[in-house]
């Protein structure tokens, strides 16, 4: 449990690896913004958490590639919870295509979304931070920035470009308290695994992936969520600027 009360925004929190975020952080004892661009999936995520006596608003209707909507989303978090110090830039749009078959409007929608929305995030959020003298940022990437993934190729250049963000927001803002690290997941079983299996993109089953890794299973938004509970705590003070891999022995 934290000592003190601090306020988390999670976006993307309406299902998968971001409900199972904003449901630890809420357990550890933050209050959490449960943001997603579907309104309802975010008011029953934040309707689960209040339910165990726990501390959650909704903010739905949030396109994390639009400022004016990332901005208004973080005045209600400061009107309804207060100023948020802790931001999980969990939301992202995939993308599988033939490199030659990526059309410019693809290629620019996935960089907005995964590329422009945590910036848009952060330049929300830091000057609480900042005036608060203590922050922390964690940043859902992907394991394919560090290994590559054909037919992935806009994706993977998003991934990667969040991961660099990391590393230089970290040694921008470490004098002022705030840590900002990134987890890259790896085969984490969620609603958007799933539907890839459905379409045939993935070459085999769900279980049939999980036995090429080193554990021998598939991760689940849990270990995603354990992972940021560290890195958003008071223990991870000096850890900052770092790609805490969560894979399973994928990568190492």
């Amino acid at each position: 449990m934290t000592s003190t009360r601090r306020v988390a925004i999670v976006t993307g929190a309406g299902s998968g690896i971001g409900r199972g975020i904003a449901t630890r952080l809420a357990e550890d004892g933050l209050a959490v913004a449960v943001l997603d661009l579907d309104e309802e999936s975010a008011k029953t995520v934040a309707d689960e958490i209040a339910e165990r006596g726990l501390e959650a608003a909704a903010v739905g209707g949030v396109d994390v590639s639009d400022r004016s909507k990332v901005d208004a989303a973080v005045e209600q978090v400061r009107r309804e919870l207060g100023p948020p110090l802790v931001l999980v830039n969990n939301a992202g749009l995939s993308g599988f295509k033939r490199f030659l078959d990526i059309t410019d409007e693809r290629w620019d929608r996935i960089m907005q979304v995964n590329v422009n929305g945590p910036f848009y995030c952060c330049q929300a959020v830091l000057p609480d931070m900042v005036e608060a003298g203590w922050g922390r940022i964690v940043n859902i990437s992907s394991s394919s920035a560090q290994g590559g993934q054909p037919y992935m190729v806009h994706y993977v250049t998003s991934k990667a470009g969040l991961i660099g963000m990391t590393k230089a927001l970290a040694l921008e803002f470490a004098p002022n308290g705030i840590t900002v690290n990134t987890i890259p997941p790896g085969f984490i079983d969620t609603p958007m695994l799933r539907t890839t299996v459905e379409r045939g993109l993935l070459g085999g089953t769900v279980e049939e992936t999980a036995e090429k890794t080193p554990v021998r299973r598939a991760g689940t938004p849990e270990d995603i969520a354990h992972a940021t509970s560290f890195l958003v705590s008071e223990g991870a003070s000096y850890v900052t600027g770092q790609i805490i891999g969560v894979n399973g022995g994928r990568n190492t």
